[in-house]
């Protein structure tokens, strides 16, 4: 009996952890549609509901990580800073979190779409393809990107997929590309986000912009057990430089 007992609790058990996912998921897949309808619909009605990243979820094996909504705020924030007009271009490397909150920063604005900055969204998650900023990328190829892209991008926000040498120096490849004024740190913008064990390579990579490590911690909506630090080519109010190398 008390073996029965066992198999009969054990199924319950099963039984309301497998009720619990498919409602999860169920309600994940409402959010999505109900974002993509907004995503797809005009401005105008964009600006009447706030963007979410709740319609994504992460899959940690394609190390999908998003950030706080006070973090990812924070961090569309400083890319918006000197560049809220028409004419300037912010682009957001696999960092999905950012981009929402850069698209509900602009919704808010009061400004229209002919006066707002470009976006693009880089990412290899094609989920993202309802954004009509989305440009599929894979950092495997890191100049596959469209031609209009090269040299037309004044702020940068960079979340490498992968805590390893080869996908962090592709990465910083299509930095290069993308950029209107490399080598001339005064004239853009780069945000880089990613572990601290990179710190050395990210120094590197990029010193023709003017990077150095500072002293701001980015925070993850789940958390996140690798140390995470922010390297940027300015400082704000909200982060110092550690050190510049």
């Amino acid at each position: 009996m008390s073996d029965s007992n066992s198999e009969l609790e054990l199924s319950t058990t099963t039984l309301s952890a497998l009720k619990e996912f498919y409602a999860d998921r169920d309600a994940r897949q409402h959010k999505f549609e109900e974002l993509k309808a907004v995503a797809e619909a005009d401005a105008d009605a964009s600006v009447a509901k706030e963007l979410s990243m709740d319609a994504f979820a992460e899959d940690w094996g394609e190390s999908q990580f998003w950030y706080s909504d006070d973090t990812a705020t924070m961090l569309a924030e400083r890319l918006l800073e000197g560049n809220m007009d028409k004419g300037r271009t912010i682009a957001v490397m696999s960092a999905p979190s950012v981009f929402v909150q850069l698209k509900n920063l602009l919704n808010k604005s009061g400004k229209t779409e002919g006066e707002k900055p470009k976006l693009w969204l880089l990412e290899y998650d094609k989920r993202f393809e309802v954004f009509p900023e989305f440009v599929f990328y894979d950092f495997n190829e890191p100049c596959e990107l469209p031609e209009k892209m090269k040299g037309s991008v004044d702020a940068m926000v960079v979340d490498p997929p992968f805590l390893s040498e080869d996908c962090q120096t592709k990465a910083a490849v299509t930095v290069r590309w993308l950029s209107r004024s490399w080598g001339t740190p005064t004239d853009s913008k780069l945000i880089v986000c990613t572990g601290e064990r990179m710190k050395s390579l990210i120094n590197k990579l990029y010193r023709p912009q003017g990077i150095a490590t500072t002293d701001y911690l980015p925070i993850h909506s789940k958390g996140l057990s690798n140390e995470f630090f922010c390297y940027a080519n300015f400082e704000c109010e909200l982060w110092k430089w550690k050190h510049i190398t």
